[in-house]
């Protein structure tokens, strides 16, 4: 494999409860490019939801495994050029927008918000999907 994988995992293992089985991971580190996995409110290590019915709650969640993730890929938060916000109710956007904004104080990363009708388990109301740079 040309890029280096982090966290590779199996859809089966993430959600047991539907037929699935795909081969994936929680980041890429393509050349100096990271592209990182949809971050939703799930423990990392127990994939364990997390501040179910707290948008805020979620969005804590979400900034902490993206600066996880960053970190094993060798990079920070400070790296971030892309943030693609996708909330599943418009209600949620000010609380969730007020954690990031403070998880990303100085940074400047261009932002995307959407709202769309759901994510891939009705508990989520938030996910991040980040691309980052090397230097």
């Amino acid at each position: 494999m040309i890029h280096k994988r982090i966290r590779p995992f199996n859809t089966r293992d993430t959600y047991p409860e539907q037929r699935l089985d795909n081969d994936l991971c929680q980041a890429v580190v393509a050349g100096k490019t990271i592209y990182l996995r949809g971050q939703v409110a799930q423990d990392l290590e127990t994939r364990d939801n997390v501040a179910v019915g707290d948008p805020a709650g979620q969005a804590e969640k979400v900034m902490e495994n993206i600066a996880l993730l960053l970190g094993e890929c060798g990079a920070s938060l400070g790296h971030i050029c892309k943030v693609t916000i996708y909330l599943t109710d418009i209600r949620h956007r000010e609380a969730v927008y007020r954690v990031l904004g403070r998880w990303l104080k100085g940074v400047y990363p261009v932002f995307t918000g959407l709202v769309v009708v759901a994510l891939a388990r009705p508990e989520w109301l938030v996910e991040v999907d980040v691309i980052a740079e090397l230097e």
